[in-house]
């Protein structure tokens, strides 16, 4: 027998078996890259995806929404005050209030842990909720929604969820004015709204720039003039709006009232409203998600002072100067020059 034989290495076999293993290598790499991108897994664990996050704003909008409407059917609303507005008007809060915020803010929070939350109600009760879970389930988008993967900075991100909004209303038993909003601002800015009606189940919700509802895919954009306009005002603290609308509009203007900041804006949206102007003080889980919302169409939302609306987590809480919101940019501007010539 001969072992000292030598052995032969086949130069092209090498190469050949070198190739694939580098192909192997680099197709489990995008494998995995692949996957953790259909997910929305990042590697950055203080980056978080806006489509996944808006996917849980509308489930934790909708979930607010489930415990508001199973309240209203309650004989006690165990409604008690906040203590008065500035307008000496009374701040109420309700059983469904606190129910909506503790799935609202819990749900989100467990997808989320380290997500920057500001809701209306008081987050310091949050040990008496009851522990919540939520998963996110992307078929609240719809079929044709293209929603892409985009992430960003954690400590960029401020959400602002109103549990409930219009509980003067909510206990009068007003129903078409209650609304449960989620708005996600980046660096202060509203980009995601998110507003549901827990009694009609309509949604309507946006990606400024990206992706938005079906509803308001029908929204017809339009810069033209208004001859006639439709306020909007509050029913609970008009102020001195109505009397502010008749001088600039004239007194044969159209004044609707309204609860709740998200229904107004939605009249808006589906033009049967042409402004929504609010004289007094308001707060700005009231007006984020809408102010996404106008964004996403064209619309635009700020002060009577035409100052910029901000939504970072150190901004005050409460808006000062007023507020006028309309669909049309151009409109906007025509009418609040006008409003600050009358000052």
């Amino acid at each position: 027998m001969n072992f000292g034989g030598s052995i032969r290495i086949n130069k092209c076999g090498v190469l050949i078996l070198t190739i694939l293993l580098l192909l192997l290598f680099y197709y489990m790499s995008w494998n995995k890259n692949n996957k953790n991108s259909h997910f929305g897994f990042s590697k950055n664990p203080n980056e978080i995806n806006l489509r996944k996050l808006l996917i849980g704003s509308i489930q934790a909008a909708i979930t607010g929404g489930v415990q508001v409407k199973a309240v209203s059917n309650e004989h006690d609303l165990h409604t008690k005050s906040k203590g008065k507005t500035k307008e000496g008007a009374n701040d109420l809060i309700t059983d469904a209030d606190f129910k909506s915020h503790c799935v609202m803010f819990n749900g989100l929070r467990s997808i989320f842990p380290k997500l920057k939350i500001v809701s209306e109600e008081d987050s310091s009760n949050n040990e008496k909720c009851t522990d919540v879970k939520m998963y996110l389930d992307p078929t609240v988008l719809h079929e044709s929604a293209v929603v892409p993967d985009e992430y960003v900075n954690i400590d960029d991100i401020t959400v602002w969820i109103d549990p409930l909004d219009a509980t003067q209303e909510y206990t009068e038993k007003l129903t078409e004015y209650v609304t449960t909003m989620v708005c996600i601002a980046v660096k202060g800015e509203p980009i995601i709204g998110v507003i549901h009606n827990p009694f009609t189940g309509k949604t309507t919700w946006a990606w400024t720039g990206k992706t938005m509802s079906p509803d308001l895919l029908q929204v017809k954009k339009t810069d033209e003039p208004v001859r006639n306009p439709i306020l909007i005002v509050s029913r609970s603290h008009t102020g001195k709006v109505k009397e502010l609308g008749q001088i600039i509009f004239g007194e044969d203007t159209s004044i609707i009232t309204a609860g709740g900041a998200g229904y107004k804006v939605l009249q808006l949206v589906d033009a049967k409203a042409t402004a929504y102007i609010h004289t007094t003080n308001i707060k700005k889980w009231d007006l984020c998600a809408g102010n996404a919302i106008l964004n996403s169409i064209g619309g635009k939302m700020t002060n009577l002072r035409n100052e910029k609306i901000t939504y970072g987590d150190s901004s005050l809480f409460v808006i000062e100067n007023g507020l006028l919101a309309t669909t049309s940019a151009n409109n906007h501007d025509l009418y609040i020059k006008k409003i600050m010539i009358i000052g």
